[in-house]
């Protein structure tokens, strides 16, 4: 009779192969809690990216979804990138096929493209300039008033960054996470009327009648953080529920509510639920699958990428 493998002795096969293979795990909020406790670095878009180039390390475990990875390879190219899953994609990266961004180029050269992190090396490499949640407002603002801009692909996000800087020339591609998007403002306004005593605090990702009644906007990061360091001790989080293992972790004596969205009855990225453990220790194992990116791709993204990096 074979006795399952367990968690733990898993966890240890983990350990052992990032010491074989002199390699690094990088995870987004989004995974599951046994990832988190394994990776080095837990982070949103933005740090993931830039702790990406700084670190000291032969392989990258990139626990997140494809384009974050994507993302990794382009900043670190003698390295290897491996991911759990090759199937872990994203909404918004399928919502904007980059020759329909190629087109747009074509019909209005004039745009300066500032394309979300979320979105394929392809696009990313199209782009004038890459944002993230977390510095979303601050790149548009580093472009000058009179140029138009194309900002790609969340309508959500891309609503909010126009409310929040005032730019009227400016173009927003119709493109949606699948998980924020869902959310509902009478879902919110249901938390608030059983926990009154609750702070809202929520994702730019959802939509405009959802942020209205948010008390604090903020990329993933910037909400753990406002929740941990806030005198509050209650909150509604809108956001993926992955977010619960450092609220948890950094803040156990608060209360923190999870709104479930309209698709799943959940609050859950399916495409980053696609990891695990196991799937982290077979690609430690085989180093597969692995990012492979051309390397005239990879220096067109990269560019886009560092302008996102240098904006103060």
């Amino acid at each position: 009779m074979t006795t399952a493998t367990s968690g733990v002795d898993i966890a240890e096969e983990i350990l052992a192969l990032k010491r074989k293979r002199n390699a690094v795990i990088l995870a987004h909020h989004y995974q599951e809690t046994e990832i988190q406790e394994l990776a080095d670095v837990i982070g949103d878009s933005l740090e993931l990216a830039r702790k990406a180039k700084e670190l000291d390390c032969e392989v990258i475990a990139f626990c997140g979804v494809w384009f974050m990875a994507e993302t990794a390879k382009a900043l670190n190219p003698t390295r290897t990138v491996i991911v759990p899953d090759r199937h872990a994609g994203c909404s918004l990266v399928d919502s904007c096929p980059v020759e329909m961004v190629r087109a747009f180029k074509q019909k209005y050269p004039d745009h300066v493209v500032v394309s979300y992190i979320n979105t394929s090396i392809e696009v990313k490499a199209e782009s004038d300039i890459i944002c993230t949640s977390s510095n979303a407002v601050k790149v548009v603002n580093s472009i000058p008033a009179e140029k138009p801009i194309l900002f790609l692909p969340d309508i959500n996000l891309g609503n909010y960054v126009k409310e929040q800087t005032g730019r009227e020339n400016m173009r927003i591609w119709q493109g949606a996470c699948i998980v924020h998007t869902t959310f509902a403002a009478r879902k919110v306004m249901e938390a608030r009327a059983a926990h009154p005593e609750a702070m809202v605090v929520a994702h730019p990702e959802c939509p405009a009648n959802v942020l209205s009644q948010a008390e604090f906007i903020g990329s993933t990061s910037a909400l753990i953080k406002f929740c941990i360091e806030s005198e509050r001790q209650s909150f509604i989080v809108m956001t993926e529920s992955g977010v619960r293992h450092s609220l948890v972790k950094y803040a156990p004596h608060k209360q923190f509510y999870f709104v479930t969205n309209e698709n799943c009855n959940c609050s859950e990225c399916p495409y980053m639920k696609m990891n695990s453990l196991e799937k982290l220790r077979d690609c430690l194992e085989s180093l597969s699958p692995r990012v492979e990116l051309n390397p005239h791709l990879m220096e067109a993204a990269r560019q886009p990428i560092e302008r996102m990096l240098a904006v103060k």
